[in-house]
């Protein structure tokens, strides 16, 4: 008995350690590549995948993500999607750069311009994985809430798409809440919500 109670407590040791790793795994923030030159991350992204989240509810299809820069060196970003009744919904927002990131974590807001200067509005933004030739992203952030993985083509092919699974898994993200987005070929009516 006394053998056993043993095994027990040293069972429940093992396991506590090893949850108790994960949780600081988990608990400090995602690394972010090294840098991003911005001249070749700007311009037009697909969603291949993301978490669902509220604010994309409405899009069924067809999201992508455009992102200019702007002569205050902030990024312009123009999201589209697909709705289910065929029109386009479009939201403009705005892009800063967080100082000494090297460019790789960003704060959003599609909130009116008035509002930037409330820190409520701004979304992190943080490039977790990047292609060598910029042919793909992923974002995330420090509460891991939010991902997403982007590609300069409609489609991506499924071994990238396992590999960075994978990869977003080390990072402390969970592979099966990501959803694949879709993207097809579709004729869209236009109505833009957002503001600069």
């Amino acid at each position: 008995m006394k053998n056993i109670l043993k095994i027990g407590a040293l069972g429940s040791l093992v396991l506590f350690g090893l949850a108790a790793a994960a949780a600081g795994q988990v608990s400090s923030d995602p690394p972010t590549v090294a840098s991003v030159d911005l001249d070749r991350y700007t311009g037009r992204w697909y969603e291949i995948a993301k978490y669902p989240n509220k604010f994309q509810k409405q899009c069924v299809a067809n999201t992508v993500a455009t992102y200019k820069k702007k002569p205050n060196g902030r990024l312009e970003v123009v999201n589209e999607c697909l709705r289910s009744d065929g029109t386009k919904n479009t939201a403009v927002g705005e892009a800063k750069i967080t100082k000494g990131s090297n460019n790789t974590k960003l704060k959003v807001r599609f909130a009116p311009g008035f509002l930037s200067f409330l820190s409520a509005v701004w979304g992190d933004y943080w490039v977790i994985d990047l292609g060598r030739e910029y042919e793909y992203a992923v974002i995330g952030e420090p509460k891991r809430e939010y991902l997403w993985i982007l590609s300069r083509k409609p489609e991506m092919g499924d071994a990238l798409y396992q590999q960075i699974l994978r990869r977003v898994e080390t990072l402390g993200f969970v592979p099966s809440r990501v959803e694949r987005t879709r993207q097809q070929a579709t004729v869209l009516k236009g109505t833009v919500t957002g503001s600069d």
